[in-house]
């Protein structure tokens, strides 16, 4: 029997990625004396997207005397300590192996800060791989994205599988023009009106693997 597929998002989908920015936020901005109310900006700066130009901007706009090279060390270390995935998903995500999926993180970003948060969280020992957008230049939504994570999988989307994740755009529309179904983790959100929806909303990614592994019980039970 063919193994099933699923990918999964990382940031806020099996990480909580917006409360470790604004904790490391309030961290940076007090190390480097800055006024409170600079917190929200540098918080708007690397929650739009954390790349070491991000840094750039940071350094041009309050003259540190920390380089940006520094800078970016240091987050990704920073980000490393702080961030974490639920004992129950890390768990999860052993039961979808043992229940012989093919599991897999898709995720946009910098590669030193996304393998950095897989490693402290133990998600990278816990799937059959990783792909993260910066390796390859394709970002989520691009079909090409979807594909390259499921060849390195040793499938292919043609033989089908599974999207979790929390963007609307990035993961649930990518995922189905990939030719996937899809599960949106909507944290306590509304689904944009205007959108075609999931194939299902769960609340969060302990949930979304429960849904798989009924799936993939309902299919063996129909199979034998």
């Amino acid at each position: 029997m063919r193994r099933p597929l699923v990918l999964f998002d990382l940031d806020s989908t099996l990480v909580d990625r917006r409360g470790t920015l604004a904790d490391w936020a309030n961290e940076f901005t007090a190390r480097h004396g800055l006024e409170d109310e600079e917190q929200a900006h540098v918080l708007g700066l690397v929650a739009e997207r954390a790349y070491p130009p991000t840094f750039d901007a940071i350094h041009t706009r309050y003259r540190l005397p920390t380089s940006t090279a520094e800078m970016w060390r240091a987050y990704c270390t920073d980000i490393a300590a702080m961030v974490s995935c639920p004992a129950a998903v890390l768990d999860g995500l052993d039961e979808l192996r043992v229940a012989s999926w093919r599991v897999r993180v898709a995720t946009n970003g910098a590669v030193d800060i996304q393998r950095a948060k897989l490693r402290a969280t133990g998600i990278s020992e816990r799937v059959d791989g990783v792909f993260v957008s910066e390796e390859a230049g394709a970002r989520k939504p691009q079909t090409r994205h979807f594909a390259l994570a499921a060849a390195r999988c040793g499938t292919a989307l043609g033989d089908g599988g599974w999207m979790v994740g929390d963007n609307p755009v990035n993961d649930i529309g990518g995922g189905r023009s990939a030719g996937l179904s899809t599960i949106w983790i909507g944290n306590d959100r509304s689904w944009p009106p205007d959108d075609p929806g999931p194939d299902h909303t769960v609340p969060h990614a302990r949930a979304a693997i429960d849904l798989l592994l009924l799936h993939s019980a309902g299919h063996t039970r129909a199979t034998t």
